[in-house]
C-alpha cells in the first residue's frame, strides 16, 4: 500500500506545498518565493511574510495536486511545519493543514523544520546509521548525530552567529543585493584568498561553532581600508571570508564524523547549495570511507518536500498530531525526536 504525505511549509518567506510517495518519491513540490517583496527592505519582514502566505496557501495547495494528479481522498497524512520559525508564518501553515486534515478526516503530524532539512536529503539517498548532518542555514549551523530515525543529538552548534547569517551581514557590508548569501558564494568564485581572517576553534574537541569573530574581522576590514583610502576588492573579501567558513564547517564536521565513525555525512540547510561548501567538503572526505551527500539545490532551500519526508518517517512511528496542535517557534529538535518514538 501506498503512503502519500502531504506537507506545508510556511515557516519563513517561502509558501510550499509537497507531496512524497513513501517517504522517498517526490511527487509534487510547489513552492511560491517572496524574494522580490522582501529585496527591497534588504530582508524578511515577518508581517509581510504572514500576508502572503495566507494570499499564497491555497494557490500553491492546488499547484501541488494538480501536478500529482491526485486527490485528498488518495493522501494517508498531513504534516506541516510547527517550528521553529517565524511565529506568524508559522500560524498560517499550521491553520491551513489542520483545516485540511479535519475536513478530510486524515492524521496530521507537525514536524521540526530542521528535521526536514535533514530529511531532504532521503529523497534523494537511503539513509545508513549512525550518520552525521551538518545544518548550516541563516539561523542554524549545526552537527546532529542520528542512530536511528527520527532521533536526534546536537553534539555541535553555534555559540553566536549562524554561518547562513554571517553570509547575509557580510553581503550587506559589500553592498550585495537580498539574498546576500548566493551573491557572497557568486563573487568568493571570482576572488583570491588573500586576507587572512580567523578561524574560531573554540575548545580542543568541541564541535561548538562560532562566527560572530569573524564576521566583525571582515566587517572591519572593509571599513578600515575605506576610511584610509585603501583599494580592497570585494571579491577576495568575499572569497577570504568564505575561505574561513568552509575551513571551519568541514574541519569540524571531518572530526565529528571520524569521532563517531559514521557511515554517512550529510549537508543540510540553505547554506548546503554554497559551492564552496560543497567543493571543500567534497575535497576533506575524499579518502575517507563515508559517503557525503547534498541535496539538490531545489531542495536546500525551505520547501515542503523536505517536510513530508520528514512527516513519513513521523506517521510511521505513529507519531500524531491532535486539533491543539500550533506554531512554536522554538521548537526543541532533540525533544520533537524524543516525542516521535
Amino acid at each position: 500500500m501506498n503512503n502519500y504525505i502531504l506537507a506545508v511549509e510556511t515557516s519563513c518567506d517561502e509558501t510550499a506545498v509537497a507531496i512524497v510517495k513513501n517517504g522517498t518519491e517526490l511527487v509534487a513540490n510547489a513552492v511560491s518565493s517572496q524574494i522580490d517583496s522582501h529585496k527591497r527592505f534588504g530582508g524578511v519582514v515577518p508581517e509581510l511574510a504572514s500576508r502572503h502566505h495566507v494570499e499564497n496557501i491555497t494557490v500553491v495547495m492546488e499547484e501541488a495536486f494538480q501536478t500529482a494528479g491526485i486527490t485528498m481522498d488518495d493522501i494517508t497524512a498531513v504534516a506541516v511545519t510547527e517550528g521553529p520559525g517565524l511565529v506568524g508564518a508559522l500560524l498560517v501553515g499550521v491553520n491551513a493543514a489542520k483545516a485540511l486534515a479535519f475536513a478530510h478526516d486524515k492524521p496530521l503530524i507537525g514536524v521540526h523544520h530542521i528535521a526536514g532539512h535533514i530529511y531532504a536529503n532521503r529523497l534523494m539517498n537511503e539513509f545508513e546509521f549512525p550518520l552525521l548532518s551538518l545544518v548550516v542555514s541563516g539561523g542554524h549551523t549545526e552537527l546532529i548525530l542520528m542512530k536511528e530515525h527520527g532521533k536526534f543529538e546536537i553534539i555541535g552548534e553555534t555559540r553566536d552567529d549562524a554561518a547562513g547569517e554571517a553570509y547575509d551581514k557580510i553581503a550587506r557590508t559589500l553592498n550585495l543585493p537580498y539574498p546576500g548569501g548566493p551573491k557572497v558564494d557568486e563573487l568568493a568564485q571570482k576572488g583570491n584568498i588573500s586576507i587572512d581572517f580567523p578561524r574560531a576553534w573554540l575548545e580542543e574537541e568541541s564541535f561548538d561553532f562560532s562566527f560572530s569573530g569573524l564576521k566583525s574581522a571582515v566587517i572591519n576590514t572593509v571599513h578600515n581600508a575605506k576610511q584610509k583610502g585603501i583599494e580592497i576588492k570585494n571579491e577576495d573579501v568575499a572569497a577570504s571570508f568564505q575561505a574561513s567558513v568552509v575551513e571551519v564547517l568541514t574541519e569540524k564536521t571531518w572530526r565529528a564524523a571520524k569521532k563517531y565513525q559514521v557511515k554517512q555525512v550529510i549537508i543540510a540547510g540553505g547554506v548546503a547549495a554554497n559551492k564552496g561548501l560543497r567543493k571543500g567538503m567534497e575535497e576533506k572526505f575524499r579518502n575517507e570511507n563515508m559517503d557525503v551527500f547534498f541535496p539538490p539545490l531545489s531542495l536546500c532551500t525551505d520547501n515542503a518536500a523536505m517536510i513530508a519526508a520528514a512527516g513519513y518517517i513521523a506517521y510511521e512511528q505513529g507519531h500524531r498530531a491532535d486539533w491543539a496542535l500550533n506554531a512554536n517557534p522554538s521548537l526543541d529538535l532533540e525533544n520533537y525526536g524524543n516525542k516521535i518514538k
